[in-house]
């Protein structure tokens, strides 16, 4: 009956999970598109984004000029959760057709409008667009380089200054924009394909004579006169009662950059020069201290090994020392074991996913041309794992002795989950609050539990299911029916104190990485050296095995059996310095001073903080599971 039931639930989850990769898990499409001359380029809008507030707006929340029919392009759960909205727009070109001063439309600013224009001038919101999936970027040279050129991720809404002598600070806006495309020719076929999409704002005071209507000649941009923007000597000032003329210029620029490398320019954006050989020297000397502790502790464990198994043969009366004196208590089941099995499934989940993200990252699959793929995937990918973290929970469960599987699968499908969207839910509360696109709509966030209960559910029941079935995992020794007693420990043997230090070395390993990771989130720059994260991720787990084991050893060693719980928590610890490092990076690199900004950013950052507490600990957790019974199945016990 329950193999049946169970049957029922899997079928159920695969079937669930398919619907929802086919209509949640849309990713664009990344082929190449081949354009001639004269075919319609449609330039798209995506959100307004700013570093101050980390608030996105859509577009259209602020007056700008619209098309006829404002239509929303197919998003993927992973741009929902970003904030994406991306729409179409009135800005149009004709493949490889210049333009000059297109007047795009007139707005007449009122109270309202000019304080919406303000407050994101303020807060130096940037706009967004994309042609052919690549996002618009402006060119600017570097302050310390006359010959070198960054890219900045959309251009801002306006600026704020003084202009002609006056000491009050006014808003202007950036209502020309000069479109650069930049295409690469077949020489055989004539066709083009975009591999280039940059942009020049300017803020001008446009000028006419007579009254206003749509074929209207500009003088100060006038494409019969051959006279375009090159600079702001009178800018567009936002006040009520203003009048605003939009216009654009194209211009199209043959590349020697091919389809294939157009991404080359947008990853190597301004602050995101990655110190390469900085990074190698922190790995390598993780490597170091890494290798240098596991050969004491090889070395070490051999001496004491062949003592205890030479006094054994030679049946010598004398007193047991050090760790082997606990063999009749080291496996007695810990105190609230059952919290024990369910941070361990939980781990386990997370392990494989963050594993299997990183491979297909490293293989190219999902690329920042695949907008909102990798937070798809890690959805996914976490939805699958949760059999992995049912049958991990289970098996533990019952090396404990424990009888009631169903209640610990519960409790494995639903606390970390359920702590997580709780924090998300509050976060989402306010930005809804806030009228922000960043808010996750009720469609998506219904999309979200359905998958939690309809997938991830039964898929945890089934893994564990499948793993307390199994034969129990026997100890290599067995326990005393009357526990020891601990004798009084050193200073530097207190828990909490060795706890804290096992945190230091694994955020050792990754806090360079880690620097660069809070940069493409918080600061939005594309993150894409994969490579080197899968490398810092194998050194991480490394570390966290490494040090777990050392201080569990010498844990031992002073007759403390109670291993279990401080295994899991010497690694975990370290996420106490990650969440410490994320509170030095708010206040060294960011300039958020909004208290709703800081609420998300430091309520985001606990979320990551607790899940690399699960991951670290997990691995710390089954590392120190690994070396006990190794080192109490090697020696001879009567």
């Amino acid at each position: 009956m329950a193999r049946g039931a169970l049957a029922f639930q899997l079928c159920i989850s695969v079937c669930l999970l398919l619907f929802f990769h086919a209509h949640c898990f849309y990713l664009p499409g990344v082929a190449p598109e081949n354009f001639q001359k004269g075919d319609l380029l449609k330039v798209k809008v995506n959100k307004l984004t700013s570093t101050k507030t980390q608030l996105p707006y859509s577009y259209y929340t602020l007056p700008y000029c619209t098309p006829e029919h404002i239509v929303d392009s197919a998003e993927n759960l992973g741009e929902v959760l970003r904030g994406d909205r991306i729409e179409n727009s009135p800005y149009e070109f004709k493949m490889r057709e210049p333009q000059m001063c297109n007047v795009l439309c007139r707005k007449v600013l009122n109270a309202k409008t000019a304080k919406e224009f303000k407050e994101k001038i303020d807060d130096e919101y940037r706009v967004n667009m994309i042609l052919d999936n690549l996002p618009l970027v402006v060119p600017l040279r570097r302050p310390d380089s006359e010959s070198s050129i960054v890219y900045q991720h959309g251009f801002h809404v306006g600026l704020r200054g003084q202009y002609a002598g006056s000491k009050e600070e006014k808003h202007f806006i950036h209502n020309h924009l000069a479109f650069t495309v930049k295409y690469h020719k077949d020489q055989v076929t004539e066709l083009a394909r975009i591999v280039g999409f940059e942009v020049k704002p300017f803020s001008v005071k446009h000028e006419y004579e007579g009254e206003w209507n749509d074929k209207k000649r500009l003088t100060t941009c006038d494409p019969h006169a051959r006279r375009t923007v090159t600079n702001s000597e009178n800018p567009q000032e936002v006040e009520d009662k203003k009048e605003i003329i939009f216009t654009y210029d194209v211009e199209f620029q043959e590349s020697d950059v091919k389809w294939a490398s157009r991404w080359d320019t947008y990853l190597l954006m301004a602050d995101d020069q990655i110190h390469w050989f900085s990074i190698v020297n922190s790995l390598m000397i993780v490597l170091f201290l890494s290798g240098m502790v596991a050969m004491i502790m090889l070395r070490t464990l051999y001496r004491d090994i062949s003592k205890y198994n030479q006094l054994e043969t030679q049946e010598e009366a004398q007193e047991e020392t050090g760790w082997k004196l606990v063999h009749g208590d080291v496996f007695r089941p810990p105190t609230n074991s059952d919290l024990l099995c369910v941070y361990v499934g939980t781990g386990v989940q997370f392990f494989g996913m963050i594993l299997v993200t990183m491979i297909f990252a490293v293989l190219g699959f999902l690329s920042p041309s695949n907008r909102g793929g990798l937070m798809t995937a890690m959805l996914l990918l976490w939805v699958f794992m949760g059999l992995f973290a049912g049958y991990s929970s289970a098996r533990l469960y019952k090396m404990f002795k424990g009888t009631e599987w169903k209640k610990i699968t519960l409790k494995t499908a639903f606390m970390f989950p359920a702590i997580v969207f709780a924090i998300f839910f509050v976060l989402n509360a306010l930005i809804w609050g806030e009228k922000s696109s960043g808010a996750v709509p009720f469609g998506t966030m219904f999309a979200l539990v359905f998958l939690w209960f309809g997938i991830s559910v039964p898929l945890v029941f089934v893994g564990a299911y499948v793993g307390y079935k199994k034969p129990a995992i026997d100890d290599p020794v067995k326990t005393n029916k009357i526990p020891r007693q601990i004798p009084e420990q050193a200073w530097y043997m207190n828990p909490a104190f060795s706890i804290l230090i096992g945190g230091i070395l694994p955020f050792g390993a990754v806090f360079i990485e880690l620097f660069f990771i809070l940069t493409s989130i918080w600061l939005q720059q594309f993150y894409y050296i994969f490579g080197f994260l899968f490398i810092v991720f194998l050194i991480l787990v490394v570390t966290c095995a490494e040090i777990t084991i050392v201080l569990c050893y010498f844990q031992l060693c002073s007759e403390d059996y109670l291993w279990w719980w401080r295994s899991y928590l010497t690694s975990g610890s370290s996420a106490l310095y990650l969440f410490l490092y994320a509170a030095f990076y708010f206040f060294t690199k960011l300039d958020i001073q909004k208290p709703v900004s800081g609420l998300l950013y430091f309520g985001h950052m606990l979320i990551v903080s607790y899940a690399f507490f699960v991951l670290t600990g997990t691995i710390g957790f089954y590392a120190c599971l690994w070396f006990t019974r190794l080192i109490y199945s090697s020696v001879k016990i009567d």
